[in-house]
This record gives structure tokens, sequence and C-alpha cells, in this order.
């Protein structure tokens, strides 16, 4: 199984003629990901490498047939209009690595996906990589990287932080467990996938023995993690590192999401909720790949 996106679904790259989706094109494919076309409005019928660009996804939906994933590589300000072309074009899941969204359009983004029945992975996310499947935003930057920094092992990964996304599988590697899947939330005030959502996932995926996650404060995130396993629908061992637990309330800490206002989102409070539904939670973020190692055997 995979997380979201395996090998086979097809892709589409919104702005791929872009300088960050032309090359991210490129590392998806040498991954693994099934890209099928690019969609550049203007630029229909030239080449990135070997994949067709077509002026809308429609002409690329009538080309390839149904396209069940899109990576928009497009400046905030036009992310909305992209999310809507790839909505109408009956896309079921939008990877946004795209930052600096009014978030009057990421209100509206999210409801419209509500009302399609379709996913947003951020905005803000840098994406997901499924190891040594497939590979969706550019976590991992480029296939060497990549190789060597998600090794393939039975924990899957969520993080807030993007720079985290790769060290905490990289320590996972070290410590000789490596990763089923990693996956980068978004770091927008409001995002699609939530962190209670992907546990969810992995709960799922056969490859996921144990998730580690790293939290940050501000937002509903752990919490909304909190409940999935108090709920039960997530049941395998979860390792957390809260980060930013020095930060005052109203302080802003690393993203525009990680706030803390009326007494939610604390580091407190955060770590409290997963305790008690079971989680195991570390004081340092060097802790997470032993807690797990020990968990494990």
């Amino acid at each position: 199984m995979a997380i979201l996106l395996d090998n086979k679904m097809p892709v589409v790259i919104q702005g791929i003629t872009g300088r960050e989706g032309s090359l991210r094109a490129e590392y998806q494919k040498s991954y693994g990901t099934n890209i099928v076309a690019g969609v550049t409005p203007g630029r229909g019928g030239s080449m990135v490498g070997d994949i067709p660009v077509y002026d809308t996804i429609a002409e690329a939906v009538r080309k390839h047939g149904h396209i069940e994933v899109s990576n928009t590589f497009v400046p905030g300000p036009f992310l909305r209009d992209a999310v809507y072309e790839a909505l109408d074009a009956g896309v079921k899941l939008i990877v946004a690595p795209v930052e600096r969204v009014p978030l009057q359009d990421i209100l509206q983004m999210m409801a419209a996906s509500k009302r399609a029945n379709a996913r947003i992975l951020g905005p803000g996310s840098i994406g997901l990589v499924n190891t040594d499947l497939s590979v969706a935003g550019w976590l991992g930057g480029n296939l060497e990287t990549a190789k060597r920094m998600f090794v393939k092992g039975p924990v899957g990964v969520i993080s807030r932080s993007g720079g985290q996304s790769g060290t905490v599988p990289f320590a996972l590697g070290q410590a000789g467990l490596g990763v089923s899947a990693v996956v980068h939330v978004g770091t927008e005030p409001v995002v699609g996938i939530s962190m209670g959502e992907v546990l969810e996932e992995f709960e799922k995926d056969d490859r996921t023995k144990a998730v580690a996650a790293f939290g940050e404060i501000g937002g509903p995130h752990e919490e909304e993690a909190a409940d999935v396993i108090k709920a039960g629908k997530f049941t395998k061992p979860f390792v957390i590192y809260i980060a930013g637990a020095w930060a005052p309330p109203g302080m802003r800490f690393s993203h525009a999401s990680s706030i803390i206002e009326g007494g939610r989102g604390s580091a407190q409070s955060k770590m409290a909720a997963l305790k008690e539904a079971g989680a195991y939670v570390v004081e340092r973020p060097d802790q997470i790949a032993p807690t797990v190692k020990r968990l494990l055997e």
C-alpha cells in the first residue's frame, strides 16, 4: 500500500514550465511518480523532458484519461484558480507546495474541495514521499538526496516543519529503522489534510508499524491527532515531539499557523491531550528515533 499517492496514479504538474515546476517534475518522475502531463496556459504543445504540456488540465484529461493527482507549482495569488481548475477536471488530491496564499483564497479552496469530495495537502506543504514508490511536491529535493534521506522501513513520519520532514526520517534511517512514508502537512494558517487524517491513512498502511511526528505549538493538528487515537482510529505506536514549548501566548513561532491563542494550541495542552490518548511524547527531537526503536523492539 501507499499513503495518499502510489506509483500508478496519474499525476499532472500545474506550472510545469516554470523553474520549480520543471525541476520537480523531473525529480518526481525519476523517483517513480507517474507524471503523465504538465499544464501551463499558453505553453500547450511544448515538452518538458518527455512530459507533454497542455494549456489546461481538461485538455490533458482528454488526451490521457482521468488524472488523480495535481502538483501546483504556481505563485500564491494564483493557487486558488489552479485548484479550481484541478477540481473541475475531477482531480481528487492536490498537493500545494505554495506559501503566502491569501487566507480568503484558502478558505474558498477548502470549501470547494469538500464539495468535490477531494483533498488538498497544504498549502505550504513541501509534499509527501512513499519510500521507493512515489513523491509529490519537492520533499527530498532530488533523487540522490531522497535516496539517502528516505531509507525504506516500518515507520511513518508526519511533520509540521518542512526541514524536520527530512531530519526525522534521516534520524530513523541512522537508527536502523527507516521510513514507509513521510507527509508534511503544510505551514499556512489553514491547511487541508490534517495530522489526524494522516494517522488514519497510516493505520490502513500495512508497511507502517509505528508513526513518528514533529509537532509545533499553535493550531489544532496535535489535538486532532489525540482525538483520532482516543477514538481507536489509530492503534499503532505514536511518538511525537512538540516544538516551541517556551513560546508565550500570542507569539508567532516558526510558521504562520504556529500561534498560541485563547489557551489553545500550547505545547502543554497538546502534550496533555496526546499523553491522555496514549501517545509517547518526548522532550527532545533526538529522542524520537530511539523511542520508536524501543517500542518496535
